[in-house]
């Protein structure tokens, strides 16, 4: 304890001394976000990236992450405290395979999630967060055809619920891809009175969406499941901190990365929240660790840099989002 404590000391006081300020992604380790100034989702992160008047980010999330602060506040330090810290969904499609798909489709509107990488940012029309994916979509001209990339299930959840068709890559982020359809009736089954949260990038989101058609309407809130239980809501992670703050369910089952646990119980100490399968867990967002944080500012590394005209093209694509969701 004494030398976690020591860690976070030092920690400050770097951060004071250099203007720095730490983000961190909801699905870092408990001790890097409690430590961190200002801890959310990708498009929270995004927003507080811009808006920081720190002259050095310290990002405690994965590669793209930091790319996308670097893009957005390009006169300020961005360091990742683990260089290695990479993304499975965004190693599913790179520049070139987007180029090419454009090319086989000239007149659609690329929309990419923010879990690519900068260069595939740089072609892309919009860009988009689990949260915001649905109100993207739906400020695209109704006459317009749209490419999605690369998450096939938020892809697929975007297209159900605007009822727009889309055409989709064929992505998926390993750890949302593993939770499926039948973990989440188990987990009802054994927690009846619980309430089920699901990421729209979980493998069974597209299987839970047509059933809800046999129950409640699809609206990109929330879905009746046809079996019995309690509705199932479908939301970003900053949309599951917002809900379970609101509701007055004391039992929650979180359909998502673990480390939203954490957030999810310091917000609410009131109230249960269980995993919908314990071995959610994204390897690369649990590289980063205290004291790679504190190695990161003492030497500054690793610095994340766009090269300039890489970063004007990705930074049109960000800046659409922003205007659409304010």
């Amino acid at each position: 304890m004494k030398d976690i404590e020591k860690l976070e000391a030092e920690i400050k006081r770097l951060k004071t001394e250099k203007n720095a300020v730490i983000l961190a992604h909801n699905y870092q380790l408990p001790e890097v976000q409690d430590i961190a100034d200002f801890t959310g989702d990708s498009l929270a992160l995004s927003q507080e990236a811009a808006n920081t008047q720190a002259d050095m980010i310290v990002f405690c999330g994965v590669h793209f992450m930091a790319e996308t602060a670097s893009i957005i506040s390009p006169d300020k330090k961005v360091l990742i405290p683990d260089e290695k810290a990479g993304c499975s969904l965004a190693d599913t499609i790179n520049a070139e395979q987007l180029q090419s798909w454009k090319d086989e489709n000239p007149d659609s509107v690329v929309v990419s999630y923010v879990n690519t990488t900068a260069d595939v940012k740089a072609l892309s029309d919009y860009c988009c967060t689990s949260a915001n994916a649905v109100q993207i979509v739906n400020s695209i001209p109704e006459d317009k055809d749209i490419l999605f990339l690369p998450d096939m299930f938020l892809g697929a959840y975007a297209a159900k619920v605007t009822g727009r068709k889309i055409d989709i890559w064929p992505g998926e982020c390993h750890v949302h891809a593993g939770i499926r359809k039948q973990d989440i009736e188990e987990m009802q089954d054994s927690h009846p009175e619980a309430e089920m949260i699901v990421h729209p990038e979980c493998g069974c989101t597209t299987n839970l969406l047509y059933q809800a058609e046999n129950g409640s309407s699809v609206n990109g809130h929330s879905n009746g499941n046809g079996n019995g239980h309690s509705p199932i809501k479908f939301l970003s992670t900053g949309g599951m901190i917002k809900h379970a703050k609101e509701s007055h369910s004391k039992e929650f089952i979180i359909a998502t990365e673990t480390g939203m646990l954490h957030r999810l119980r310091k917000d609410n100490p009131d109230k249960k929240f269980i995993p919908a399968r314990e071995n959610a867990v994204c390897k690369y967002m649990k590289m980063i660790t205290l004291p790679k944080v504190l190695r990161s500012l003492e030497e500054e590394i690793y610095e994340v840099k766009v090269p300039l005209n890489t970063a004007l093209k990705a930074k049109k694509a960000i800046d659409r989002m922003l205007e659409v969701t304010g």
